[in-house]
């Protein structure tokens, strides 16, 4: 059957990968989420017990026909192929084929009459000798997929049925012969399983060893491509529109064929798998970026395991792709497939899509692995980029930050629809044609933004200030109009999978935003509750510590402040984590290593130096437990 898509002539590559990594062994389970037409389940059943997904009901069909155990029709009774090729169908005309998508009566030539009438009798038969239980689920499926398959020798399309041939193809004149669906492996090693449904929701409930993902990779949605073939496999009569016939399909629109939401659906899906190996198919003229896929996969990857391959490959070209191509004037261009392979790690980490000065992600997993359990609260009191509190297990999560317009930012990136943050940075870049290093447009940008006023300023807009601003700085004048210079760099797929994986984990947890001072809180804290802070260092040089951003800089009055308020804490009973640093470059906060010293806190010693601003730094937890 031609498909969109089709990865037959990917298998040898495929396999060639799985034996690579030892993973060609009977017993394991493979799940084909996106399985469209079977062709790498059907494949791969006589070594790998199968998991198939669709969210198409016509693959849902091809899939069972082609992965359940050959059928004998024993309550039947009759060679249902034998019976079909031979009974006369000539008069049957009452069926939706016949007066839908035949010339006679709707002047459409998807099929001729004599086929579109014995489709209608062989896809109505079906169904009644199920109702009457002469055949079972599978014997059921399998005849559809027969049938599916069977059509498709004789439609007359171009390749797809979004709309048929003005004229007759030869093939398309000819009876239909009812067969058998093609199927590789006569043989299954195990009982597979087929699931109908959406990918994200199916695949929380699934389980395995290998994911193999082979996503739409084009704006073409399928089930429009394929409404003809729909139609048979639901047989539910539906409501048609246009030249075509085609099947109202608002439900079954993929949000994979859509730009602003493909990343995020990737995201979710890879996050959310529960299988040691994922394997993806895609393509180099596919609405997903390599650099966001490799961002995605190596988040979610055992350190070392990514590998990316790039194979010749001749894709499907539509019509209008074609003109797209000429319009381009890529015509003629070399595509390739893309395929990636990952071993999947069982604790990812997340981070600050703002580059935040002062981030943690370095030493989120030695906060994390000093973190007592069976928090209640868990607040991070001067939450900054927001990356320790995104990656925090607990009832509640509290982030705060004194700075209401960055609480804001993260408010709004972790509660909107990803989809239409997506949309509304790429209109606003396109807008004011904002690029890496154009003055001219980001100051224009930025005037936009200081003329809105402070309550009612778009945060995606500071956000993209900050992408494209002076080292990613976050400066506000007295007055809290953002004045940081332009900068070099700019909104890049890296940003893109930050802001997606932020979205994604914000909505999974219970985490809220606050922009208090952080002492408002000391009262409303109990002894179920665990208190981090990651205050502006004494002793760094961070910009937000000299008071010239628009809020106050942090001196020694405000660090003996802190300093009692975790002493009150730790009297209270209260468990508490600070991140600071005792010594950098041959200065010292005595009053800090004096209040461990007389406390006698447990310090936790960074394993890893970094570098900021040429300097090394290496930072210090402080407990009290």
């Amino acid at each position: 059957m031609r498909y969109i898509g089709n990865k037959a002539k990917l298998l040898p590559f495929l396999e060639e990968l799985l034996r690579k990594h030892n993973l060609l062994h009977k017993g394991m389970t493979f799940c084909d989420a996106f399985c469209g037409t079977a062709t790498v389940s059907d494949y791969f059943q006589n070594v790998y017990r199968i998991i198939a997904n669709d969210s198409l009901t016509a693959s849902y069909y091809i899939a069972k026909g082609k992965l359940c155990r050959i059928p004998a029709f024993e309550r039947l009774g009759i060679d249902p192929f034998t019976y079909f090729n031979e009974i006369n169908t000539d008069d049957y005309v009452d069926g939706f084929c016949y007066n839908n998508f035949a010339p006679s009566i709707s002047g459409r030539m998807y099929f001729s009459d004599e086929n579109a009438k014995m489709i209608d009798f062989i896809r109505d038969r079906i169904d009644e000798w199920f109702e009457k239980k002469s055949i079972n689920e599978a014997e059921k499926a399998y005849l559809i997929a027969s049938l599916l398959e069977s059509l498709s020798k004789v439609s007359n399309v171009a390749g797809v049925y979004s709309a048929f041939l003005r004229i007759w193809d030869p093939r398309a004149v000819k009876r239909m012969i009812f067969f058998p669906v093609e199927r590789t492996n006569n043989r299954p090693v195990a009982d597979n399983i087929c699931h109908l449904g959406d990918v994200n929701k199916f695949i929380a409930h699934a389980q395995g060893d290998i994911l193999y993902l082979d996503p739409p990779y084009t704006p073409t949605q399928y089930v429009s491509q394929y409404h003809v073939l729909e139609t048979i496999a639901c047989n539910d009569h539906p409501i048609t529109h246009g030249v075509g016939a085609h099947r109202d399909n608002g439900d079954q629109i993929s949000k994979w064929c859509k730009k602003e939401y493909v990343g995020s659906e990737f995201e979710k899906l890879v996050a959310k798998a529960p299988f040691r190996y994922i394997i993806l198919s895609y393509s180099d003229a596919g609405i997903m970026p390599k650099e966001f896929i490799e961002k995605v996969l190596k988040r979610y990857s055992v350190e070392g395991s990514y590998e990316f391959h790039q194979i010749d490959f001749v894709k499907y070209k539509s019509a209008r792709a074609v003109n797209r191509e000429i319009a381009d004037n890529t015509r003629g261009k070399k595509h390739f497939e893309w395929l990636f392979f990952i071993e999947k790690k069982a604790m990812p980490l997340y981070i600050s899509p703002l580059n935040y000065i002062g981030g943690k992600y370095e030493v989120i997993p030695l906060i994390k692995e000093n973190i007592p359990k069976n928090i209640h609260t868990f607040y991070d009191l001067f939450g900054g980029g927001g990356t320790v509190s995104i990656n925090i297990w607990a009832e509640r999560v509290i982030y705060n930050d004194i700075n209401p317009f960055v609480k804001d930012l993260l408010q709004t990136i972790a509660n909107n629809d990803i989809g239409a943050t997506i949309k509304y940075i790429t209109k606003t870049i396109k807008k004011y044609g904002l690029v890496k290093a154009n003055k001219e447009a980001y100051y224009r940008f930025r005037e936009h933004y200081n003329g809105e006023i402070p309550g009612r300023r778009n945060p995606l807009d500071l956000f993209l200030l900050i992408c494209f601003g002076f080292e990613h700085q976050i400066r506000f004048n007295s007055k809290y109009d953002f004045n940081n210079p332009c900068g070099n760099s700019g909104y890049n797929n890296e940003l893109q999978e930050k802001l997606i994986s932020y979205n994604m984990r914000a909505q999974s947890m219970p985490i809220e935003y606050y922009s208090n001072n952080y002492l408002d809180w000391e009262a409303k804290i109990t002894n179920d509750d665990f208190v981090y802070c990651d205050p502006p260092y004494l002793i760094s040089c961070g910009a937000y510590n000299d008071g010239k951003r628009g809020f106050n800089g942090w001196d020694e009055e405000q660090e003996e402040e802190l300093l009692q308020f975790l002493t009150r804490l730790n009297q209270r009973g209260v468990r508490f984590m600070l991140s600071n640093m005792v010594d950098r470059n041959g200065m010292e906060n005595h009053p800090l290593r004096d209040w461990i010293v007389r406390n006698n806190f447990r310090v936790i010693q960074s394993p890893t130096i970094t570098k900021r601003n040429r300097q090394n730094r290496r930072e210090i937890l402080i407990l009290n437990y």
